[in-house]
This record gives C-alpha cells, structure tokens and sequence, in this order.
C-alpha cells in the first residue's frame, strides 16, 4: 500500500531536529508536462490556487497558504505508468479537502482519472498522467490544501534525512512506509518503494517527472553541502542555477 496523507497524519509524531545548519529553502516541486496550460487550467479550477507567474515555458500556482507548485514544459516528456516501476511515477501531489469524494468527481469532471480508492483518501492522474492523492480532511475549508509534495525512494528514511539536512527541516516520521520532514509551513514525504527505478536526467526514456527547486543565498557553500551529504551534481550551463541528483536519482536545483 502507497504511502498517502492519510498515513501521515494518523502516523507523525513528535519530530526531531536534523541538528545542522540551515543551507536552503524549500521553493516549490515543478512538474513536466508536455501541455502546462492544461494542467493550469485543470489545477487551478480543481484547488482554488491562483496563477502567479506565467513565462511560456513554466507556469507557477500559489495556494492559500503560500505554497507553491510548478509545471515545466517538456515537449518530449513520457507520462508515468501508476502504479509500476517500469514508468514510475517519481513524485505526487498529496493533497487536503473536507469532501474528498466530491473533489474526486470533480477532479474526473476536469479531465482527471480514478487509479485507486482508500478509507480517506482517492488517488487519481491528472491530465498528465501524473498520480495525485486527494485525502480527507476536516476544517480546511473550501479550498483545497496542500498537504506535501511525495518522492518515491528505495531508501525513503534515508532520503529524508538527506533532504532534512540539506534544507534545515525537521524529522517528522520515520516508519517502514516512509518518512515526513516540515518546517516553513511545508511538508515533503518520502515514500518507500521495492525494485525502485530512478530517473536518468536528460534521457526521456526514463523521465524525472518533477523536482525540488531549493533557493539559497550562496551557490557554491550550497554545493558543498549538498556534494557533502550524497548528491551528484549533473551537467548545467546556466550561472544562476545548478543541477544535482540526490541519493536515489532525482534531479533537483539549487538557484539563487
């Protein structure tokens, strides 16, 4: 069984402090897709959120809160295969609402397709195919609320600690199913995954889906620290970002 909000919200407990230093901020998870005003239009008449940057090529949503989501455009981008690891899905959206199987009906209204069904939460692909979960949740009121961003790994406590580290959040959960780190009013989960199959950036044959783009104030220390604790850095020609993969494959960026 997947890892879901559900989980982690009957599941998290007191959290534990990474114990190092603050050396970047969690900015946002951007997802490809071959059509990013599609998905806009699907997300923002699902969620509520608003449109707040729109550059042609990557479209960004705000929510209630301040969070924010991506998308990229990829032209060449392969939709993943819920829920096999053939096309695995990389990341998900997991997200709040009070009546989840009305959002779910909306969400297929809107383009959406039902993958899964479970106590609280519906799980479903958006018009790019990827996976998103829609969990129950009391008091979040009429718009709906991002609850985290997931990544798939073969070692999801591992990878959380590394992220944990890496951006100064706190060690929420810790279980067989996976790990939470939070802090700054954001959550990611890490959900553990048997026969896990990463990515292989740039090759479209085994697509990232979606990464983590991490702001910092100083690229090079930020480097260090992220070379440091296990990531890879991958091939980039642009000063004011630069490329990673973390320790189970997946791409992130850290700019300025």
């Amino acid at each position: 069984m997947p890892l879901t909000c559900e989980d982690s919200i009957l599941s998290v407990v007191g959290g534990m402090m990474p114990g190092m230093a603050v050396t970047g901020r969690l900015e946002l998870a951007a997802f490809d897709a071959p059509d990013i005003k599609k998905l806009e239009e699907f997300y923002t008449a699902l969620t509520g959120w608003q449109t707040v940057r729109d550059v042609g090529d990557w479209i960004t949503l705000r929510a209630g809160d301040g969070q924010e989501i991506a998308f990229q455009k990829a032209p060449d981008h392969v939709a993943p295969q819920w829920p096999g690891q053939e096309l695995p899905q990389q990341f998900h959206l997991d997200l709040w609402i009070e009546d989840h199987e009305a959002a779910a009906k909306r969400a297929e209204e809107l383009g959406a397709t039902r993958l899964a069904d479970g106590g609280s939460w519906i799980t479903l692909a958006d018009p790019a195919g990827h996976p998103f979960d829609i969990c129950r949740k009391e008091g979040v009121g009429p718009e709906m609320a991002l609850f985290a961003v997931t990544i798939d790994a073969p070692d999801a406590i591992g990878l959380g600690q590394f992220y944990a580290a890496l951006l100064g959040m706190e060690v929420a959960y810790e279980g067989p199913e996976g790990a939470l780190i939070s802090g700054g009013g954001k959550s990611v989960m890490f959900q553990q995954v048997e026969k896990y199959t990463p990515p292989r950036w740039p090759d479209p044959s085994a697509p990232q889906q979606a990464h983590l783009d991490i702001l910092v104030d100083d690229l090079d220390a930020v480097e260090a620290r992220a070379l440091e604790l296990g990531a890879t850095r991958l091939p980039s020609d642009v000063k004011h970002f630069r490329v990673f993969a973390d320790p189970a494959g997946h791409p992130f960026c850290l700019t300025t």
